[in-house]
């Protein structure tokens, strides 16, 4: 093989593999037959009130009727009065989108009618009633520009089985002898316009609800999530399934991310209506953001030590295990600075989640006059467990230390009688009563789910698989007043 050759391999080896990485979402949303099902309860809610301010169009035509000749004949103010949906179903149509069938619809109608034979003009009332609507569309799922849900209706078929029509008023006997031909006009207009009328609504309101599902999400003042989506929504048989991008990112500069998200293997599972399946790459992409930005910086002084806690954080208090300070820096305030070297992964396996943080502390001694001195750099590693939840439609969190060890990596004060498991105690009462507490608040008000205006969960689950969670939920919908 050709050096040229080589090099045109490699490339599309390497595009391949970048490609068929970057395919994986680091958030999956599934909807199931019962999300479906409650979803399609409120549409159809919609539907009926649409359906019921139809405008229809005034009939006119002419009929020759035997003996008495040709017959003018005008139906006008079409009122539609009702309009029920009494069965309704949607389905999974396989790698097309979702299928909306209307059965034994009905409706009820009244109107004028106006006569006119030979000399004679009369006008009367009447009344109709349409039975066995039946109704079927196609939802096309997709997503536009900006990673946004789409939806149009790809197909509509409609079919009205009777159409019964009663007249009164002067000559009502005559409008009966032409009774087929103006209900077989008025079955050609009516399936008109039920199609019409679906394209109508899909546009006034399932596109622009579709729309209020967040392609951005601020967590907080630090970092947001990318909830783009990754392709477009896709139907299987039994569940509707949406990929998202899942990247959280710094708010300040957006930088690459070094690693991908990876293959998520969502059980088929339907005990609730939704189901989030949240990558490690989501949690992993917020550490980096998060590390990026600076903000894995925490700072402990004396002023935070709880009341109860027996010692302070002065040189006077580690003079026991380091004589040395007393002599350098003779009781002084100190201050700690933990930093991590480099953004903690988290990992996540069927047992739970875990994370091993490296942490840098470096102590300092403050002067009067507010300088630092830095004193000694301790290196913390440690086994840490996390507990998750879904509260207020975002996921929370709690952190829990189960192990850690700390080591000198550093002491401008000597290292003779530096004495490590002494400050290990000490530091295990910080992190315990200052560090934790802080993280946990900050994790309790958690990360928000990309929802649609409206939308509340309930009942929710979590489930723990290998390299993600998943968050099962039933949902509720509460609109708008007024609609």
């Amino acid at each position: 093989m050709g050096v040229r050759s080589l090099l045109v391999a490699s490339t599309v080896l390497a595009l391949g593999l970048a490609l068929s990485g970057a395919t994986n979402p680091g958030f999956v949303v599934r909807i199931t037959q019962a999300g479906l099902d409650y979803a399609k309860q409120h549409g159809v809610a919609i539907l009926e009130e649409e359906l019921a301010q139809l405008k229809l169009q005034d009939i006119s035509g002419e009929s020759r009727i035997p003996v008495l000749g040709k017959v003018r004949y005008e139906i006008s103010g079409l009122n539609l009065r009702d309009f029920q949906l009494p069965h309704s179903q949607i389905s999974l149509v396989p790698n097309e989108g979702l299928q909306v069938s209307i059965s034994n619809a009905f409706a009820e109608l009244d109107g004028n009618w106006r006569v006119k034979l030979r000399i004679l003009r009369h006008h009367g009332s009447f009344n109709l009633n349409v039975e066995h609507i039946y109704i079927k569309t196609i939802l096309k799922l997709g997503r536009d520009d900006s990673g946004k849900p789409t939806v149009d209706i790809s197909a509509c078929s409609t079919s009205i089985s009777n159409v019964r029509v009663h007249f009164s008023g002067k000559l009502s006997w005559l409008y009966n002898l032409f009774r087929k031909t103006i209900a077989s006009k008025f079955k050609e207009n009516l399936e008109d316009k039920l199609c019409d009328t679906l394209r109508s609504s899909a546009r006034r309101y399932l596109q622009p609800y579709l729309q209020t599902v967040p392609v951005t999400a601020n967590i907080d003042a630090v970092a947001g999530i990318d909830y783009s989506l990754t392709a477009a929504p896709v139907a299987t048989a039994k569940f509707l399934n949406v990929g998202l991008k899942g990247e959280c990112f710094s708010l300040a500069q957006r930088t690459p991310v070094p690693f991908t998200p990876p293959a998520l293997a969502v059980p088929p599972v339907h005990n609730r209506m939704v189901y989030f399946g949240v990558s490690s790459y989501f949690f992993n992409t917020a550490s980096f953001a998060y590390h990026t930005a600076g903000a894995l910086v925490f700072e402990i002084t004396d002023a935070m030590i709880p009341e109860d806690i027996e010692f302070r954080l002065n040189t006077s208090t580690f003079a026991a295990f380091l004589p040395q300070l007393d002599e350098m820096y003779p009781n002084m305030p100190m201050k700690f600075r933990l930093s991590a070297p480099s953004a903690p992964f988290l990992n996540i396996g069927t047992n739970g989640v875990s994370l091993q943080p490296v942490v840098d502390i470096q102590a300092y001694a403050i002067y009067p006059n507010g300088n630092l001195a830095p004193l000694f750099l301790l290196g913390l590693t440690g086994n840490v467990s996390a507990t998750t939840n879904v509260q207020s439609g975002r996921m929370v969190g709690s952190l829990a230390v189960d192990s850690m060890n700390l080591t000198l990596k550093h002491s401008n004060v000597g290292t003779g009688t530096f004495k490590v498991k002494t400050v290990q105690s000490i530091m295990n009462v910080v992190a315990s009563s200052i560090l934790l507490p802080r993280l946990n608040e900050r994790l309790g008000k958690g990360f928000p789910l990309p929802l649609p205006a409206q939308v509340q969960l309930s009942d929710p689950i979590v489930q723990f698989h290998e390299n993600f969670l998943l968050f099962g939920a039933n949902v509720r919908y509460q609109p708008r007043r007024g609609r």
